[in-house]
């Protein structure tokens, strides 16, 4: 029996796993991906360490979905974080688990996992077809093929798993949307999640460069209402703000309703009693010195003209004609260094974009489209993401198995 593969437009983290579900299930599969080298994206994950997964729960996973988590509940408990990591393992992969949960290569190399995903589709005899999809064929109402620019593939299945519109140089163009559109799909409109923020205003260009480690971040909304407090690394751009923390930060924000202010605890290890006594000692020990030779000793160097401005201190003073009320205004500016905040860069500098095909159109158990039989969705083309952390790994290889078994089933059940 000559069987039509399960086709799998795109070659990423979703799209990989997917193909090898399939085909361990025991149908031909073939993997549609216009990039010379597959997962190009997995390249840049982690700062090119790939963080793919959390070492957590399914109800860890869950928990760091603020978007329709419900629907991924079924596949995060098919392919849980425990047994993602066993699986990499398997292929060779030894990994470790950092602060947060976070898991990585032994190695620190992003290109270990991508090479343990290629030599395994390899290993199993899947061809990889070099090719754009440009659409979706239908055979009374049934998904049967994939449009490509030189000719039209049969497939028993589709698996649609082109990410979203993230870093689009690697090849997240929005394809998957027109596709999945062009079959009857809604599309929640696409916009970033963990995205660098821009200032509204020019004190963070002044810091440029500037890197902050064990730092609190608080962001609140116009009501002061804290949206998001979190400790870790931060970067100050030319633009804005960018770094680990502000990317988390980002995915809490919704703009279109609010405006935010990020505040910055310079010193969260010590409480202001204990901070203005550092600032007490120091004074003590040299009295004569420049308020601004003092700083550097408490502050980076570059972040010093400003909080001089900020505490409105002149930089000269004497630091033994400090006043009570200066010590106040200096002990504010460290513990709450505020930056207001004027939205987030554009969709392309995302790590990942929220929005895509409306989960209540998908089936959560097979990922097949409730639109479109013969169609099955998985990765960041649907609607969901998640916090930084290994967590939207973790999304993309629990929806692709959960596809890739979903497909292959079906083409048992039509061919019978």
């Amino acid at each position: 029996m000559n069987q039509a593969p399960v086709a799998v437009i795109g070659g990423g983290a979703a799209g990989m796993m997917a193909a090898l579900w399939a085909k361990k299930s025991g149908v031909p599969v073939v993997l549609i991906e216009p990039n010379e080298k597959l997962g190009r994206k997995l390249y840049i994950t982690g700062k090119g360490r790939c963080n793919l997964t959390n070492n957590t729960t399914p109800e860890g996973v869950l928990a760091n979905v603020p978007r329709n988590g419900r629907f991924l509940y079924s596949a995060v408990n098919r392919f849980p974080p425990d047994q993602v990591m066993a699986y990499f393992e398997a292929l060779g992969v030894p990994l470790k688990t950092e602060r947060g949960g976070r898991v990585f290569p032994c190695s620190d190399r992003a290109a270990d996992v991508i090479d343990a995903l290629f030599y395994a589709l390899k290993r199993v005899g899947i061809p990889q077809k070099q090719d754009r999809a440009v659409g979706l064929q239908m055979e009374d109402g049934r998904v049967t093929g994939v449009v490509l620019t030189q000719e039209t593939l049969p497939a028993g299945a589709v698996i649609l798993a082109t990410g979203g519109l993230s870093y689009p140089a690697t090849g997240s163009t929005g394809d998957g949307y027109r596709l999945a559109e062009s079959v009857g799909h809604t599309i929640v409109a696409p916009r970033a999640s963990l995205v660098p923020l821009e200032e509204a205003g020019e004190t963070c260009a002044r810091m440029q460069g500037l890197s902050l480690k064990n730092v609190t971040l608080t962001v609140k909304n116009q009501k002061k209402k804290v949206v998001f407090q979190e400790m870790g690394e931060m970067l100050f751009t030319h633009f804005g703000l960018s770094g680990p923390l502000v990317l988390s930060a980002s995915a809490h924000c919704k703009w279109e309703k609010d405006q935010y202010t990020a505040l910055i605890d310079l010193k969260p290890a010590l409480d202001e009693a204990k901070l203005e006594a550092r600032i007490l000692r120091d004074i003590a020990q040299a009295p004569n010195k420049a308020f601004h030779n003092m700083l550097e000793g408490l502050l980076p160097r570059l972040m010093v003209p400003v909080a001089c401005q900020r505490a409105d201190i002149p930089p000269d003073l004497p630091v033994n004609a400090l006043t009570k009320g200066q010590r106040r205004r200096l002990i504010e500016t460290m513990k709450s260094f505020s930056i207001p905040l004027a939205g987030p860069r554009p969709v392309k500098e995302a790590i990942i974009t929220a929005g895509g095909v409306k989960t209540g159109e998908v089936d959560p158990g097979t990922m097949q489209s409730k639109k479109a039989p013969g169609l099955f969705l998985a990765g960041e083309v649907l609607d969901v993401d998640a916090y930084t952390g290994g967590f939207n790994l973790q999304i993309a290889w629990c929806t692709g198995r959960a596809a890739g078994e979903g497909a292959a089933q079906y083409c048992k059940e039509e061919t019978h």
